[in-house]
Order: structure tokens, then C-alpha cells, then sequence
């Protein structure tokens, strides 16, 4: 025996190993399959907007240099993209890496996080292993309650407070008025980190406005990412929206460098291709819309999503055995298990015909119980 284990901080040995789903490789071989269809890892499934991919590739001419002039470029593309200045950007290795960032900044042991339940997975583990006491509050439903979390952040006197929205795995949203009665409940010194990674989903007018909340001073930090609406979430490319005299100080903790010149490079390119992110939002509610109303016709009742996924309550049935069915049809789904929601599926949106299909497939493999 190594011994290894032992070896490991206390926060980091009791959080166990990781160990990831079953990867589509993996269901290939083990199934003997020509195919699978990806819909577990909400990726972008209509893949990178047009162009993207012809700049990235004539940016791997300058693949020696370190990618100085190509983050102050994506820096200064969001920045006027986004209304706010360069200085208020912070691009990272996709928004996990910048959640690593922003505990390494903010966490130290002992501090108090709080976490809502179900949310997006990594952000107690993270605490935790930065020797935080992470608070878990769970909603009597699956939309986030917004005033549980804030009563749990002032009765604990909590560093951070996470808010995922719209919500992942629930495709939920919050309104702009409990959002604001939320930010006024926390307690001095809390800051709430919003991973806004499903809001290119939402139109305009219907989001909370995080960026004024930044530029007012707020203890708000705002998480974003072109894994999702912009194709990209193998190039890992994401970026924080901070208050300008914060940003020095995300920087210092964050490796440097992080992000690469191809990764940077499809950022750019795809801002550049900003103006197609609306035709691509409604084909994603199309496609969305498509996938709810068949597997309503059917039965099942997917919750409304403003997300490019759906959560589907499967009425009693057993989701991992229902995930290996599908598995063996060359569809990958994401069990509720896996994030605390047994009984229920995560089924990522893409293209029409792959949205109907991916229907009668669930629905017939529901009546094989």
C-alpha cells in the first residue's frame, strides 16, 4: 500500500476520490456501439458558430509564444461587449478553474460557505477542501429558495454564498426582484458568486442585471463561460466580472497564463460572431420546447428550462437503470443520482432530430420496467 492517502490535507483526504460517470467511450466499448450520442454533459451540440474554427487554426502559427496579446484581445472584446471596462474582466481555464480562483481568494479554514441544494457540484467540494464549513440548504422544491440561503448566510456568518443560475441541473432561473431582496438579506462581508454559465440561454430583457450590481459596488462576482451557447467546451475558456479593484488580487492567486492562445483565439473569434447568439438562443427554446412537449405527450413532466438541458422527473422509475437502457441504445443522459435527484434524468438539448429521438427512446425505455 502506497500510503499516499495519508498524506493528503484533512479537507481534501474526507472528500474521497473522484470519480467520473461513465464517458461515451466507455459505453462505445462496453456496448459494442458504432456511436453515442452525448446528451449527460450539457456541452453546446450545435458546436462552434460559423468561422470560429478557421481562426483558431490560424492561431496555432504563433503556438511558441505565451498568449500575452491574445488575453489582453479577449479582454478588451468582452469588456465592450459586456458594457463594463477591461479592467473588470478576468478570463480563466473555463469556469471551474475561475471557481478555484475565487476560493483561493476568498476561503480560508474555518470560514463558512453556504451551498443550495441541487446545484452544480463543485462548489462545496471546492470549500471543503479549503478547509471551509460548507452549509448545504435545500429548497422544499427544486427552485432555489433564495431567502434559505440568505437566513443560513447571516445565521452562520458565511465568506460565500453560490447561487448557480439559471440552475444547474434544475434549468430553474431566478427572478431580478429575489435577487435583490436576496443581496440585501446577506450579511456585511458575504459575497455571493453567481455562475451565470446558462445565461447566454436567456433573452436579454428577462436576465438580472449582475453587471450593474458589480459596477454598484456590490459584493458580487459574476461567472461566465463560451463552453455552452458559444460550442466550446473543449477549448475550456470561461471569464469572471468583478469589481475593478478586485481583479489585481483574482489575478495574484490565479496561475498565470491559464488560458491558452487557441482557447483565447475562439473567444475572440466567436465575439466576433456575437450577433448570431440570438438565432442560436431560439433554436436552442425550439429544440427545448421540441424535447418538453414530446416527453409530455408521452407521460413525463420535464420541469420548464431556461437552460440548454432539461430535468425530467422519470414517475418512479429507477434513473441509473434507466440511464444503462438508454446507454445500450447509444444515448448518454445523466442520472439524478449522481447530483442527489434519484428518480429523475438531465437530458441535454441539441438539434431537432436528435431531440425527437432521444424522446421515444426515454419514453419506451421508461415501459420497460
Amino acid at each position: 500500500m502506497s500510503g499516499w492517502p495519508e498524506l493528503l490535507r484533512d479537507g481534501v483526504r474526507d472528500l474521497g476520490p473522484y470519480r467520473p460517470g461513465s464517458s461515451a467511450e466507455d459505453v462505445r466499448r462496453r456496448y459494442g456501439l458504432d456511436e453515442v450520442a452525448r446528451l449527460n454533459w450539457n456541452e453546446g451540440l450545435f458546436g462552434a458558430l460559423p468561422g470560429v474554427h478557421e481562426q483558431v487554426a490560424a492561431e496555432l502559427d504563433r503556438a511558441w509564444m505565451y498568449p500575452e496579446r491574445a488575453w489582453g484581445e479577449i479582454r478588451e472584446r468582452l469588456a465592450a461587449w459586456l458594457g463594463v471596462g477591461p479592467e473588470q474582466v478576468l478570463p480563466g481555464h473555463g469556469i471551474q478553474a475561475l471557481v478555484l480562483t475565487v476560493v483561493g481568494a476568498f476561503v480560508a479554514p474555518g470560514d463558512r460557505v453556504v451551498v443550495p441544494s441541487p446545484t452544480y457540484g463543485l462548489y462545496a467540494p471546492v470549500c471543503r477542501a479549503a478547509g471551509a464549513e460548507v452549509e448545504r440548504v435545500r429548497s422544499p422544491d427544486l427552485a432555489l429558495d433564495l431567502d434559505r440561503v440568505a437566513e443560513a448566510a447571516r445565521r452562520r456568518s458565511a465568506r460565500l454564498v453560490w447561487i448557480c443560475d439559471p440552475n444547474n441541473p434544475t434549468g430553474l432561473r431566478v427572478g431580478p426582484g429575489e435577487w435583490a431582496a436576496f443581496l440585501d438579506a446577506l450579511p456585511a462581508g458575504c459575497v455571493a458568486v453567481a455562475d451565470e454559465a446558462y445565461m447566454d440561454y436567456v433573452p436579454e430583457a428577462d436576465r438580472v442585471d449582475r453587471l450593474a450590481d458589480v459596477a454598484a459596488g456590490r459584493r458580487v462576482v459574476v461567472l461566465r463561460t463560451f463552453s455552452k451557447i458559444f460550442g466550446l467546451a473543449g477549448l475550456r475558456l470561461g471569464y469572471a466580472v468583478v469589481h475593478e479593484s478586485l481583479t489585481p488580487h483574482l489575478h495574484a492567486v490565479q496561475e498565470p497564463f491559464n488560458v491558452n492562445s487557441a482557447a483565447l483565439s475562439a473567444g475572440s473569434a466567436s465575439l466576433e460572431r456575437a450577433g448570431l447568439l440570438t438565432e442560436r438562443r431560439e433554436l436552442a427554446r425550439r429544440c427545448r420546447e421540441l424535447l418538453r412537449d414530446r416527453l409530455a405527450a408521452g407521460g413525463l413532466e420535464p420541469l420548464p428550462s431556461d437552460a440548454n438541458f432539461v430535468l425530467v422527473p422519470l414517475g418512479g422509475a429507477d434513473d441509473l437503470e434507466l440511464f444503462e437502457r438508454l446507454a445500450r441504445r447509444g444515448l448518454l443522459v445523466r442520472p439524478g443520482s449522481e447530483f442527489g435527484l434519484p428518480g429523475h434524468v438531465r437530458i441535454t438539448v441539441g438539434p431537432a432530430e436528435l431531440m425527437e429521438r432521444a424522446a421515444a427512446e426515454l419514453l419506451e425505455a421508461t415501459r420497460e420496467r
